[in-house]
């Protein structure tokens, strides 16, 4: 199934090329409009929880600022300048890295000067022209839709398909092109996080990374990720698991099997969760008699909530929660990064179908139960 897409702020903004400091790292940033001395930057990175944490900060003199420190590996970082909410990333690694922009265009910026950079600068060419397509065909099709035209409509939705088609082609191209740059570890870790590439073609791909890229942070926990993935792929048996339902009993994934199953990863706190639980209410309850089963696994932190939230919308079906957000073990079994997301098992445990929602889940239901 075609997915929109959009180019991830961190690919969009990375910079480039040539010689530098050969102990460590050395940011020099000139920034041009009204901006007063004194104003704070920040040098900040991503923790393991997907949290920007700052690393150093420095003021503005004169338009310009600095940091110097040490690296072993590349890694991506974000320059953040006080009062904008638009971070500058950039790839850190030994050398010496010129920012420039204009305080009022930070998104804008280049970033140059070490070679991780210069396979961005070839990337984002490419990107920034099919982006800017995007853009202007979103703005077609909704003034298409305000005057109700169908011809322009599915004109410019095939139009949009097949610009989505390309853009994966040359992400594609552009990983195996390129395996010694970071940049091609953060278009993998998008593809396989927006489901946009199987698996096996990712593996493959990283398995061609250069060496030393496969050393870095990112890489590494892309490896992770890609062996969690293949294991919750269609066509692989779902990993069994086990944990606390409401009422302290524990429940195991094998012991709810049905002829169909669906487990899905949910939360009380969750809005699109929630919407989506008068569906599965209705399919579950269309055909439970014919074997269909749900197993409901919350990434709640508050046992209340999450108890309210089963009553509330009517989930009478097994319910387990570890109470621990997205650090829940089955959660990490199963690599949840983003709810809702679900998994159809036949009566195997073998995978089938994976999130699907809405009328599709009652079609494939209705498919495999007549």
């Amino acid at each position: 199934m075609k997915r929109a897409f959009g180019l991830l702020a961190s690919l969009v903004l990375l910079a480039s090329c040539g010689e530098g400091t050969t102990d460590g790292y050395r940011i020099s940033g000139t920034l041009s409009g009204e901006i007063e001395d004194g104003k704070r930057v920040f040098l900040r990175r991503s923790d393991e929880n997907l949290q920007t944490v700052d690393v150093d900060t420095t003021a503005i003199q004169g338009g310009t600022f600095s940091f110097e420190g040490a690296i072993e590996q590349p890694e991506l970082y974000y320059v953040f300048v006080e009062g904008s909410r638009s971070p500058v990333p950039l790839v850190l690694e030994k050398g010496s890295v010129e920012l420039r922009g204009h305080v009022d265009s930070l998104s804008l910026a280049r970033v140059s000067g070490t070679p991780q950079n210069e396979a961005y600068s070839e990337f984002l060419s490419e990107a920034r022209e099919m982006s800017l397509r995007r853009m202007s065909m979103n703005q077609d099709l909704n003034a298409a839709v305000q005057q109700n035209d169908s011809a322009i409509i599915t004109a410019l939705r095939d139009e949009y398909f097949e610009l989505q088609d390309r853009q994966l082609a040359f992400e594609q191209d552009f990983v195996a092109s390129h395996p010694e740059a970071l940049i091609s570890v953060l278009i993998l870790n998008r593809l396989l996080e927006g489901e946009l590439t199987p698996v096996q073609e990712i593996k493959s791909l990283y398995a061609a990374l250069d060496p030393s890229i496969k050393e870095t942070h990112h890489a590494r926990t892309l490896a992770e990720v890609i062996a969690r993935v293949e294991t919750t792929a269609i066509g692989a048996t779902a990993p069994d698991f086990s944990g606390p339902s409401p009422d302290g009993e524990t429940l195991s994934l094998k012991g709810s099997l049905g002829k169909v199953t669906l487990v899905d990863f949910w939360a009380g706190w969750c809005r699109p969760c929630r919407a989506e639980n008068p569906n599965i209410v209705q399919v579950y309850n269309q055909y439970k008699d014919k074997g269909f089963q749900v197993v409901g696994i919350s990434l709640d932190r508050n046992e209340t909530q999450w108890k309210e939230a089963i009553a509330k919308d009517g989930l009478v079906w097994p319910q387990i929660s570890n109470l621990q957000y997205f650090n829940g073990p089955i959660a990490q079994l199963y690599g949840i990064r983003a709810i809702p997301a679900s998994f159809l098992l036949d009566e195997n445990g073998v995978i089938i179908a994976k999130n699907l929602r809405g009328p599709a889940l009652g079609a494939k239901v209705a498919e495999l139960l007549p």
